[in-house]
């Protein structure tokens, strides 16, 4: 099966928010960053939270059924189960996040080491059962909350960014990506640069009034398949009839 692109080269996703306790008390999915890819939530169902560590330091925003947020490169952001919480989740560059694009607040000695930072991400594939499958995400899940919380302090004013820290992290971030960063240009060649190309070719045709333009086109259908992600089990969509224009 080939990723079924959402218009502009997206990735769609249904997400079930894991419910499961963190060591610190909250349930919810593990905290990252994408160091390349935006991502939008679209709140289909439940109640809950994203917390978030931006440029305007440290953020809790409310979801509900109906509710929208964006969310941009570097990013730290953690979402809060409050009962039932279920998105839609948007990613750009599809295909970028599933090539190692985010980046888990693991704490800093494994940050530091690609080999132990591959290892404790590691998420057993469609032949382990499920609970095999969800234990590993809730297992990276607690070490990814043991490294965001260093990343700020819980004072009687609220919660204080430490930008020193989150500072490293990106560095930390950048510094493992380094390496994939060749791959990830054939698949944004393959996917935002397509998508730009065949706009430019028919704004081309629609100004010579070259009706065939509009020939051709399908309706493509998708199949989900279950994964286990970051914020909780995710049905990501794939093609099954039709073709990618």
């Amino acid at each position: 099966m080939t990723t079924w692109l959402a218009p502009g080269a997206t990735s769609v996703s249904a997400l079930a928010v894991y419910h499961s306790v963190a060591p610190d008390g909250i349930a919810g999915g593990s905290p990252h960053l994408h160091t390349v890819a935006s991502e939008a939530y679209l709140v289909t169902g439940g109640r809950g939270e994203l917390h978030v560590i931006d440029a305007d330091g440290f953020r809790s925003v409310p979801l509900a059924t109906g509710d929208t947020v964006r969310i941009e490169p570097g990013v730290v952001h953690r979402a809060v189960n409050r009962g039932g919480l279920e998105v839609r989740v948007l990613m750009s560059h599809a295909g970028l996040p599933e090539a190692g694009d985010a980046v888990l607040t693991f704490p800093d000695r494994i940050l530091a080491d690609p080999e132990r930072y591959a290892a404790a991400a590691y998420i057993p594939g469609p032949e382990a059962s499920h609970a095999h499958r969800l234990e590993a995400a809730e297992r990276r899940r607690d070490l990814a909350v043991e490294g965001y919380r260093a990343l700020f302090a819980e004072t009687a004013e609220g919660f204080r960014v430490n930008p020193e820290a989150v500072a490293h992290l990106h560095e930390r971030a950048v510094a493992l990506v380094g390496p994939r960063i060749e791959r990830w240009r054939g698949l944004a060649a393959d996917t935002v640069e397509r998508v730009a190309q065949e706009t430019r070719e028919r704004l081309d045709a629609l100004a010579q009034a070259d009706a065939r333009v509009l020939d051709g086109g399908r309706a493509v259908a998708s199949q989900p398949r279950q994964d286990y992600g970051m914020c909780g089990i995710l049905m990501r969509e794939h093609s099954i009839s039709g073709g990618q224009r």
